[in-house]
């Protein structure tokens, strides 16, 4: 047998799920990617259907494929853990069997958001207290529309999990949850880190379908002998709890003790800060707050829609010279958009993106995409300051919700770790340094996710003592961008002025003469 050991990671994110082989220093040494779709259920608007059968042949398929990529003895592979998108649940029958599934942003529970806050006054303030979570993308909502739409088969639900936990159970045959992840069904308690069955009573659902709740790195089992038939893996790689992307990604990133700050730059943004699980979460809901994956702390979140989405519509849309002259110079057209909008002066010109609002989760939806402030004079209007114009946007966005959290945690920060594709970008980079005023440092990992799930698998093999000494061993960084305090002067006039006007375009969706660009369920 091979001295050399190694372990697994599989990341189910929402548009792709990937095996990722580590070994135990961190070293990345092979990865299987497959892209998935999660489709529109026929005639349920707003529905996001997880197809568990044809979703499992990717996975092993991609399992199979990183241990033939990685050139290594099925045997070496020490343990494996999951990480998934957050909110996607999967339901069980009394066997173990999948009964039905969906994705993270499934919305089809629109009539039932609206009936539990019409019907039960207060409740949905009741339990975000309790559990961090608003109804929107909540297991209750949907758990009801199975009842009220397919009642056959929510007479045979039996379990819940959540999609990481839906890999693991698989392969180990163990239905279980982590609080990071269970913790995004708002079916529990941030400070017991454990089911809360009494809200499923109080609605009229079943309250004995809640699985037991295993911390990050504790073991399942080993795969189980059909399971190895089917992944090709061996039956004496254990089976470790894993946990939800964000909060699993923080830890590859080093975001381990309270007080850390990260923000996550990828399709959709997240602001994360580290506060004690004993922090009540704000008065007003606006933040969402998570069990984190170390279990003395949760994770207050800020998110802003679409900000990656966005920025590629920009380049699909309207770059296509760019595109020409990025492919010419073999670089990244996104490097060819930096380089022009770093002549354009900070501010842009007053071009003001209305796209993402700042988080307000008790009652969220947004404007009309648009860009205000536009100038028709094409020396100063162009692509470039349009681009300059996005990054500044997704970073004041990005401060508002940071000082937002700060007011209700009483957390001060002193630097934000800053990851994701966005922080490839060396000028977006600095624009975040400059908006917030806090230095921002750059990590050398570009797997945070899959990195996070492999420390949980390692944990479990005992190679790292916990996922805090697993973090400063494992977690080297790259660039630092300290703040220009005179730029942020100038944004912080911005932002006040962007908030306002932000405020006028939602009272145009109001009046029913433009369109939101999301709404939350129930709204």
């Amino acid at each position: 047998m091979s001295e050399l050991k190694y372990l697994m990671a599989i990341d189910a994110g929402t548009g792709s799920i990937r095996a990722v082989i580590f070994d135990t220093k961190g070293n990345q040494i092979a990865v299987s990617q497959k892209e998935w779709t999660h489709l529109e259920e026929e005639g349920i608007a707003n529905s996001m259907s997880f197809d568990f059968v044809k979703n499992w042949s990717l996975v092993c398929t991609c399992i199979k494929e990183s241990i033939l990529n990685a050139k290594i003895n099925a045997d070496d592979i020490l343990g494996l853990s999951a990480t998934s998108m957050r909110e996607g649940i999967v339901l069980y029958d009394e066997s173990g069997k999948e009964l039905w599934a969906v994705a993270n942003v499934d919305a089809r529970a629109h009539a039932e958001v609206k009936y539990l806050k019409e019907n039960f006054k207060g409740i949905e303030e009741e339990f975000y207290a309790k559990s961090g979570q608003t109804f929107a993308l909540g297991a209750l909502p949907r758990i009801l529309w199975l009842k009220n739409n397919r009642p056959d088969l929510y007479e045979q639900v039996a379990s819940i999990s959540m999609i990481g936990d839906w890999i693991l159970a698989k392969l180990s045959g163990v239905i279980a949850t982590d609080p990071s992840n269970g913790g995004t069904t708002g079916v529990f308690s941030l400070n017991k880190r454990e089911w809360d069955k009494e809200m499923a009573r109080k609605v009229g659902l079943k309250d004995d379908i809640f699985p037991q709740v295993l911390e990050v790195g504790e073991v399942m089992d080993s795969v189980s002998t059909t399971a190895s038939l089917e992944t090709s893996l061996s039956t004496t790689t254990k089976v470790v709890m894993g946990g939800g992307d964000v909060q699993l990604g923080s830890a590859g990133l080093g975001v381990v003790k309270a007080g850390d700050v990260a923000v996550l730059g990828g399709s959709f943004w997240q602001q994360i800060v580290n506060i004690p699980k004993e922090t009540e979460p704000p008065k007003d809901m606006g933040i969402r707050v998570n069990p984190h994956v170390i279990d003395s702390l949760s994770q207050a979140e800020g998110i802003t829609f679409f900000s990656g989405l966005v920025m590629r519509w920009f380049r699909d849309a309207l770059c296509d010279m760019e595109k020409i002259e990025a492919k010419k110079r073999g670089i990244d057209v996104y490097t060819v958009l930096e380089e022009k909008a770093r002549e354009v002066p900070v501010g842009s010109y007053d071009i003001m993106p209305i796209f993402s609002d700042s988080m307000k989760y008790g009652k969220w939806y947004h404007a009309a995409p648009s860009f205000l402030n536009l100038n028709i004079d094409a020396s100063i209007c162009n692509r470039a300051s349009m681009f300059r114009s996005l990054e500044e946007n997704a970073a004041i966005v990005s401060s508002i919700n940071l000082e937002r959290i700060k007011e209700f945690s009483g957390i001060e920060i002193q630097e934000i770790v800053f990851a994701g594709g966005a922080s490839r970008g060396s000028l977006w980079s600095q624009i975040l340094a400059d908006v917030t005023g806090y230095r921002v440092k750059i990590p050398k990992v570009t797997e945070a996710t899959a990195l996070g799930a492999a420390m949980a698998a390692g944990v479990g093999c005992g190679i790292y003592k916990d996922l805090v000494s697993a973090a400063q061993e494992l977690v080297v960084w790259d660039k630092t961008y300290e703040p220009n305090m005179l730029n942020k002067k100038i944004y912080d006039a911005i932002k006040i002025k962007w908030q306002k006007a932000y405020e006028t375009q939602l009272k145009l969706v109001d009046e029913n003469i433009t369109t939101s660009m999301w709404k939350a369920p129930g709204l």
